[in-house]
């Protein structure tokens, strides 16, 4: 997976309409979407629990056709026991600083798979985590809310952090913010250096999720 040439809004799953997903995926493409954000929660890392590879499987069967990506966020323990069965049905999957104290091995291993590697940060974690791995890492997931549920503000020093690791990373590893987006928060991390902009309620939540997604595909630019 090459860097995003302009930034791309990321439909999140999470919260979609479960029953509607193929449905709802399928007009999302239509509409220009081209990545989709499958969030991967185990209960103990983040006090929530979602899915697991048969539903990115899915997401990667409804999408792929329509020549939509897959992007996997692991907010698990332990997560390197979940890349092979994530991998085939991922492009890219990003695992937490904060979950595992190998992820120079780990970021090589979701390579060797096939996939874009990417180190999620939540918002607590410097970036001093990601500068030290250049060179391994595709992207950086900067969390913009703490991880394990949507609908959460979107925490205002975000784009700082984003900013600042704009300027220690080289171009070709970009950067992906996952939680609060909305139109009122989107232009901030896009101006901050963001390729990846995830959102989830602000899609899924509203009654034209299709319409949601493209005026805030508009302000990605």
């Amino acid at each position: 997976m090459i860097p995003p040439e302009r930034p791309l809004v990321l439909p999140s799953v999470m919260s979609a309409d479960m029953t509607a997903l193929g449905g709802q995926l399928g007009e999302l493409c239509a509409a220009g979407a081209r990545v989709f954000h499958v969030d991967v929660m185990d209960g103990h890392f983040v006090p929530n629990l979602t899915v697991g590879p048969d539903f990115a499987a899915a997401v990667a069967r409804s999408v792929r056709p329509h020549g939509g990506l897959v992007d996997v966020h692991l907010m698990v323990e332990r997560p390197g026991y979940l890349l092979e069965a994530f991998a085939p049905h991922a492009d890219a999957i990003s695992v937490h600083a904060e979950a595992d104290p190998h992820l120079h091995r780990l970021l090589g291993e979701i390579r060797r798979l096939g996939c874009a590697a990417g180190i999620a940060i939540n918002p607590g974690t410097p970036i001093d985590f990601v500068t030290a791995l250049v060179g391994v890492v595709d992207y950086v997931n900067c969390m913009a809310v703490n991880p394990g549920f949507a609908g959460q503000s979107f925490i205002p020093t975000t784009p700082d952090k984003v900013a600042r690791l704009r300027t220690e990373l080289p171009d070709e590893v970009w950067i992906e913010v996952d939680g609060g987006i909305a139109p009122g928060t989107l232009p901030a991390a896009r101006d901050a250096g963001a390729s990846w902009l995830v959102s989830a309620s602000a899609i899924f939540g509203a009654e034209d999720p299709v319409g949601a997604y493209r005026r805030l595909a508009e302000l990605a630019g």
